[in-house]
């Protein structure tokens, strides 16, 4: 008589927010899996569909709160994690049928919350495999590139942002704990590493840079150590994979990993969130203010490693902000000449001392001050890209499309000044037969506009 195997419970999963919610909701999957949960794809299949929140602004909670109303429209079953947890009563009053609300990064709760809604199926036959639980496990993005987040938590008070209030004080991972795991995902076909937290820089200051012992040898908890760890891994054809900081403020010793993107260890690449350069809005803001000194390390870095790509955000109508204060950043745009920048229209966000700051700057001057920045960010890009004109540059493989009419096989990629989702693009023709998602090609570049490149393989 045949035994009938009991399928398992599905999970369903929309993610929401920035790469650090990503990498929560690859972490909750891969712990459901390991006990016995299937992923579903779509609502209907699921059995209990899991929606990782984000709460930064008053924005993505109206997303959020939309996707948790599609989820209970769509299957009914919801359990509600990520920033937004943190409100609950708001979510229970809008929607009474969720089955369960948890906070930023709590997985044991989420995994609880799972079991009581849809208890796994136990069955001998099943249970005798081993169902090990494997930090490199589950990933939401493609296989050749995957986020490694290295702390939770940020000890900056600054009066726009409530990230400590959702996700607290700083709380650096072990260093050998986040090297371990890069190493699984390296091992695994990862050819990019983006390192993410919500202060990079301040790794291992809560552990006072605790050593912890990687390979036979002692290494700190600290931006440095881990930076020159990673860029020394290696996959099974000893290929060494791109690392890319992100989220990393200005600190004096910043300037140490300059020298490794020199020597190529690392992606010469860093996302810095200055976010504003006129000194009132800076204290405002009450974040650091040294801007003239910024601009001085900024040509320092570009002495030592002339290739690296500086990407920031900049918000724009903070209150109090005048003509005169906008005009500086405008003029500090000028000096830095940034790679890559974002821009955001300030919004009050619930909780943020902000909001009590006098002197709101009006939507419509929000607006026209956003098309501003971004028009001078734009002609600065696009001056930088032109100059890359016939320069052969490495670029990671993302898409591979089919073959043409002519046999021309075409493909989207990345230079080393590009991160994925948030940058520009090269887009290259001509790319060999067996080209695939995370081959890293010679490209010539042929031509540029204001924020992608085009070229072919050298």
């Amino acid at each position: 008589m045949a035994i009938e195997i009991p399928s398992p419970p599905k999970v369903g999963m929309v993610s929401l927010g920035c790469p650090k919610a990503l990498v929560d909701s690859e972490r909750i999957l891969t712990r459901l899996r390991a006990d016995g949960y299937a992923m579903s794809p779509d609502y209907a299949g699921a059995d209990v569909v899991l929606v990782n929140t984000c709460g930064f602004l008053d924005s993505a909670k109206e997303e959020s709160l939309a996707a948790i109303g599609e989820a209970i429209a769509e299957n009914g079953r919801v359990i509600v994690t990520g920033c937004m947890g943190n409100e609950a009563d708001a979510i229970r009053a809008r929607f009474p049928d969720v089955l369960a609300v948890t906070g930023a990064h709590q997985y044991e709760a989420v995994v609880e919350a799972v079991h009581d809604a849809a208890p796994p199926e136990l069955s001998p036959y099943v249970d005798l495999i081993p169902q090990a639980y494997d930090e490199a496990g589950v990933k939401l993005t493609p296989r050749h590139y995957s986020y490694l987040k290295i702390s939770e938590g940020c000890n900056h008070a600054c009066s726009f942002c409530i990230i400590p209030s959702l996700r607290g004080k700083l709380a650096s991972r072990r260093i050998d704990a986040v090297l371990r795991e890069a190493e699984k995902l390296v091992q695994a076909g990862t050819r990019e590493l983006l390192v993410i937290s919500q202060d990079t820089s301040a790794y291992g200051v809560d552990v006072r840079h605790e050593e912890r012992m990687w390979k036979d040898h002692p290494v700190r908890t600290h931006m440095t150590d881990l930076a020159r760890e990673l860029g020394g891994l290696r996959d099974g054809s000893g290929q060494a994979p791109w690392v890319r900081l992100h989220y990393v403020y200005p600190y004096p010793h910043v300037d140490a990993v300059i020298p490794l993107m020199a020597e190529g260890l690392i992606t010469p690449y860093l996302d810095i969130p200055f976010q504003h350069a006129s000194p009132a809005v800076l204290k405002r803001m009450k974040r650091p203010a040294n801007e003239a000194r910024v601009l001085e390390r900024l040509r320092a870095w570009r002495d030592i490693c002339p290739d690296i790509a500086i990407r920031s955000s900049f918000v724009v109508g903070f209150p109090g902000e005048t003509e005169a204060d906008f005009e500086y950043l405008l003029d500090w745009l000028d000096e830095a000449q940034l790679d890559r920048v974002g821009a955001f229209r300030f919004e009050p966000v619930a909780g943020a001392a902000a909001n009590d700051l006098p002197d709101a700057v009006p939507e419509s001057l929000k607006e026209e001050r956003y098309a501003r920045i971004m028009e001078k960010t734009a002609a600065i890009s696009a001056a930088k890209l032109q100059a890359r004109i016939g320069r052969v540059l490495p670029v990671i493989l993302d898409e591979v499309g089919e073959p043409d009419e002519d046999g021309d096989i075409g493909a989207t990629g990345r230079s080393q000044a590009d991160a994925p989702e948030i940058d520009g693009a090269v887009y290259l023709r001509n790319v060999p037969a067996d080209s695939a998602p995370g081959d890293i090609l010679n490209v010539r570049i042929e031509d540029a506009d204001e924020h992608d490149l085009f070229g072919a393989p050298s």
